[in-house]
């Protein structure tokens, strides 16, 4: 679904931000949805950066892990010809927004910074249109993790399973001995990270591209879809009954505290990891989704810039510059989980995890196995992602069989074009 909005709207914002005295000269207001306990301390270090340059931060912040909420919100703001500084956006929201003509342009600072030689192309390609740079990316993070309680895993004898059929067997060991084999919140994005990761870990990564990201009919329609979601089927009994609306940080919760063994989720749990005293790969293991070594699905979190008065261009720049910095970016992914967006940040500082992901990245930029995740926005539009998240999740909470599961994903998927 394309944005609705015209230009005319950015217009009346930026008489309106020319008029307007609401905040002081050098202030940013930025719209975003990093609200659990890690994502607010990440959010804090860009506060801190930008206020020793003299800028201070008008927090905006809207609840909700898969930024539906907040993208609600921008929309009206946007509408009502009050758009922030810069809104929290993932990759094909912000070419969403690049094509209705409504972002701003940072292609002077970017230029003067060399932002075109550190960023990988594959991120490039959601912050650069029309050769404009029109917004930063803050991090790279990689949703197709497996997070597994150690001792849990080191009490009952198991190893961290590396194939979706091992993953099967130690979750009905789990399940024979009373837990909870894996912590999930039943919310379309989350129901959907898993289904990316099943998707890249039964086809592999060219099945992945071509069911997913080129919606190749032949492939969506294909044995190894049905056998999807079986998988999926599976996972749905390997969950507790009280998983649905539960948010991924809770989810996250339950594998600390070892009411689960494992959570398929992207490395921002990380930071809740962090927050609890524990260490990641040491107290909570961190292997790559079953099936999807030497793959590497990706999403970005974006601040994508919108068009301000002359007042406000130079707090804009100095937060994108800060973003860009490469001691931001070290400083704020430490303590977000994901890891830097430039290429050249040293990974002496992150924990194994995180080196781990930044080895992997260069090796999926080689290989061609970089892609887009689909569940977090740079995979597919917001139209057909949402037919194919109504589709898993319709699944998931009923006795859909897989065939009539693929069947539906193939209709929706059309009906959304």
């Amino acid at each position: 679904m394309r944005l609705s909005f015209k230009i005319t709207a950015l217009t009346a914002a930026l008489s309106a931000s020319v008029s307007g005295h609401a905040f002081a000269a050098e202030s940013v207001e930025v719209l975003h949805w990093w609200t659990s306990g890690g994502e607010a301390a990440a959010v804090g270090v860009l506060k801190d950066d930008l206020q020793k340059k003299g800028v201070s931060w008008q927090d905006m912040p809207v609840a909700g892990g898969g930024g539906e909420a907040a993208t609600t919100t921008l929309k009206a703001r946007v509408a009502a010809g009050n758009p922030p500084t810069a809104a929290q956006l993932l990759g094909m929201a912000v070419n969403e927004w690049s094509e209705q003509g409504l972002l701003g342009d940072l292609t002077s600072v970017a230029q003067k910074e060399g932002w075109d030689k550190v960023v990988p192309d594959q991120i490039k390609q959601f912050a650069v249109h029309d050769g404009k740079w029109q917004a930063v990316p803050v991090n790279i993070h990689r949703p197709n993790w497996l997070w597994i309680n150690a001792k849990v895993f080191k009490d009952n004898g198991l190893e961290p399973p590396k194939t979706w059929d091992e993953f099967n067997a130690v979750a009905e060991k789990l399940k024979a001995k009373g837990i909870t084999p894996l912590a999930h919140g039943g919310q379309p994005w989350q129901d959907t990270t898993i289904f990316d990761d099943v998707v890249l870990g039964l086809g592999g990564p060219e099945f992945y591209k071509k069911a997913i990201i080129e919606l190749d009919e032949t492939a969506l329609g294909s044995d190894t879809m049905v056998k999807v979601f079986d998988q999926m089927r599976k996972i749905r009994g390997y969950v507790d009954p009280n998983f649905s609306g539960r948010d991924w940080n809770l989810a996250t919760g339950m594998v600390l505290k070892g009411d689960a063994a494992m959570q398929l989720m992207g490395d921002w749990a990380k930071g809740e990891i962090v927050k609890a005293g524990m260490k990641p790969g040491v107290d909570i293991l961190c292997v790559t989704a079953p099936g999807t070594e030497g793959s590497f699905l990706f999403n970005t979190d974006f601040l994508a810039m919108f068009p301000v008065g002359a007042d406000k261009v130079d707090a804009q720049t100095k937060l994108a510059s800060s973003v860009m910095s490469p001691e931001f970016q070290q400083a704020f992914n430490l303590v977000k989980g994901s890891i830097p967006a430039r290429s050249d940040v040293p990974g002496d500082k992150f924990d194994a995890c995180a080196q781990k992901s930044m080895a992997d990245l260069k090796t999926a930029e080689k290989a061609g196995t970089l892609m887009g995740s689909l569940a977090h926005g740079h995979a597919e539009p917001a139209s057909i992602q949402r037919a194919i998240f109504d589709v898993v999740t319709q699944h998931i909470n009923s006795d859909m069989s897989s065939k009539d599961a693929v069947s539906a994903l193939i209709s929706s998927i059309q009906a959304a074009k």
